[in-house]
């Protein structure tokens, strides 16, 4: 395998995971910063519907945390979303089945709290075999030390770590298109 395969997402390969973005849980997260998420997640959800990339949701204890955020919901409305009450996404044999059924093997990860759910989900996914691409820009904690961390222990477990835009651009692949035309807008 080259080093392209694992670092260059491929919209063939690829599933968008979002994870926990829910209502009652934003509350706790800094303003400024959860304002920044929220755009770029919004961002990759509407790229992914037109670059027909399939999303799942996920939401930790709904009861308690409230359901995800009405913005992000309404920029994938046919997407499943699996309540779960295991942190790792994986520890829902409906969200595993999910993923499974994509026939992915590129999963880009956004969402929340990066060093717990986010954290412990990306672990499962790269013990599994896949390739996860992190989207610095689009995951958040509390605290930027637990952000921070988390992020340093993916890498170290081999996910990538990435951006927004280079997610965006890595999906595209050329200038010119339409779908070019209609993204790049998104990040001007």
């Amino acid at each position: 395998m080259s080093i392209k395969d694992s670092f260059f997402l491929e919209r063939d390969k690829a599933v968008l995971v979002v994870i926990d973005v829910q209502e009652k849980l934003c509350v706790a997260m800094d303003e400024v910063v959860l304002k920044q998420v929220v755009k770029n997640s919004g961002i990759l959800l509407e790229s992914a519907a037109v670059l027909n990339i399939p999303v799942l949701v996920t939401e930790q204890y709904v009861k308690g945390l409230g359901a995800t955020l009405p913005e992000l919901k309404e920029k994938a409305p046919a997407a499943p979303c699996f309540e779960k009450m295991t942190f790792s996404c994986c520890g829902s044999a409906e969200f595993v089945a999910a993923l499974k059924a994509t026939g992915r093997t590129q999963v880009i990860i956004i969402g929340m709290e990066t060093h717990v759910c986010v954290l412990q989900t990306v672990i499962e996914l790269r013990d599994a075999g896949l390739d996860v691409h992190v989207v610095k820009d689009a995951v958040m904690s509390r605290s930027k030390q637990n952000w921070q961390t988390a992020i340093q222990a993916m890498t170290l477990a081999g996910a990538i770590p990435t951006c927004t835009e280079s997610t965006l651009f890595q999906l595209l692949k050329v200038a010119g298109t339409d779908e070019f035309k209609k993204l790049s807008k998104l990040v001007r």
